[in-house]
């Protein structure tokens, strides 16, 4: 029996079943669809925290208070909290190596102006944060240079703060009171978005020593600092932890944390996720096998004549086999095309449906979904080819 044979035999029997193969198809193509939609939604996650992440820059060094000795977030979990300071910050800055130094408070203020007012995040920040933090002024200038223990009744608003509070007209030399301060407009933000759901465009911006009175602190939540490339960051990770050790009296009370770190974690999470939901995915195609496997075990029952005939006119048991696995092969194949069309459609139509819903289809589990669904089919058509092989000719012959 030629190869070619063999395939037109299989279509042929396919063919005159096209409900069961239907059916058998079906199986396939769900479990495929779903797992590249559950895939994808897992890859468009992971994407979407990296380009969060990668938007403020990758050559940064982050500083917080307290040491962290097994997980959790610094000075909640795993060790005690010790303060950093603005003189923390100014030591830094002169490691070699070290291009820019941000300190840094926050928290929520009610900010008033004109009568009107609202609830936002205020960054207590020095003057380098439009370098570090790869944001423009779109209006005006930011906070003034200078010693960052002496603040100024300045401040830098959103833009999305700036039109809640005075509409279409500039803010520009206007006054807003934050707390109990008076504060001058000296600058307005480009537009920035959204970081993992909290809006950048919606805040204001003090001077590091005026936010530190406003929160009655006398500490800083976090330094950035900032390097010139890639190569920098284990020796510059050394010498911060070997100046901050020096100045806290021999003791390691506080964490350091590079962008390359944060994002490695993050894209292991993501990508563990992306796996399991795959995996969860993959049940389908089990359920798709289960039915390839019914399917062919019938057929094999069904046409048993079939197999005696094919037998006689001197087809071997090889041959026979062959052309079973050709048929589950085929349902498989099928199947995983059309549950792959199913799956970028749906893909396709969740991101214009929910917009911010983050979808990007990963070409490696298109690819590997599409190759399981084919050995799916020769694993679930193995046992009834050798069935069919082993049948008598002679007594198969008889069987009708």
């Amino acid at each position: 029996m030629k190869a070619g044979d063999a395939f037109l035999l299989a279509f042929g029997a396919l063919h005159a079943h096209r409900l069961r193969t239907s059916l058998s198809v079906l199986g396939i193509a769900i479990g495929v669809a779903a797992v590249i939609l559950l895939t994808s939604i897992g890859e468009g996650a992971r994407r979407y925290v990296v380009s969060e992440f990668t938007q403020f820059g990758t050559n940064i060094i982050a500083v917080n208070p307290g040491k962290v000795e097994t997980i959790g977030i610094p000075g909640v979990f795993g060790g005690t909290t010790h303060k950093l300071t603005i003189d923390d910050a100014e030591a830094l800055r002169r490691i070699p190596g070290v291009e820019q130094v941000v300190g840094l408070v926050d928290g929520f203020a009610r900010i008033e102006a004109g009568g009107l007012g609202r609830s936002v995040n205020l960054f207590g920040v020095t003057s380098a944060v439009p370098e570090v933090w790869k944001m423009n002024v779109r209006q005006g200038s930011f906070l003034p240079a200078g010693d960052p223990r002496r603040g100024a009744a300045v401040c830098v608003l959103g833009p999305q703060l700036e039109r809640e509070l005075f509409g279409e007209r500039s803010a520009l030399g206007e006054w807003v009171r934050a707390g109990g301060f008076r504060l001058r407009v000296i600058g307005i933000m480009e537009p920035k978005g959204q970081f993992l759901g909290f809006d950048m465009d919606d805040t204001i911006y003090v001077p590091l020593a005026t936010g530190m009175r406003l929160f009655n602190r006398d500490e800083v939540r976090e330094i950035d600092l900032t390097y010139a490339h890639e190569g920098m960051t284990e020796q510059l990770v050394l010498d911060v932890r070997r100046m901050l050790t020096e100045r806290h009296g021999n003791r390691e009370d506080f964490t350091i944390t590079t962008q390359a770190q944060m994002l490695e974690v993050f894209g292991k999470i993501m990508n563990v996720v992306t796996a399991a939901v795959g995996g969860i995915a993959g049940i389908s195609l089990f359920v798709g096998a289960i039915g390839i496997l019914t399917t062919m075990w019938i057929a094999v029952g069904e046409r048993v004549h079939e197999i005696g005939l094919v037998r006689a006119i001197g087809a071997t048991p090889l041959q026979v086999q062959r052309l079973f696995l050709i048929e589950a092969a085929t349902l498989a194949v099928i199947g995983g095309l059309v549950g792959l069309l199913g799956g970028l459609g749906l893909a396709a139509f969740l991101h214009v449906v929910v917009p911010g819903l983050p979808v990007h289809v990963p070409a490696p589990y298109v690819g590997a979904a599409l190759a399981v669904s084919t050995l799916t089919g020769l694993a679930s058509g193995a046992a009834p080819a050798r069935r069919a092989a082993r049948l008598d000719p002679v007594e198969a012959l008889r069987s009708e």
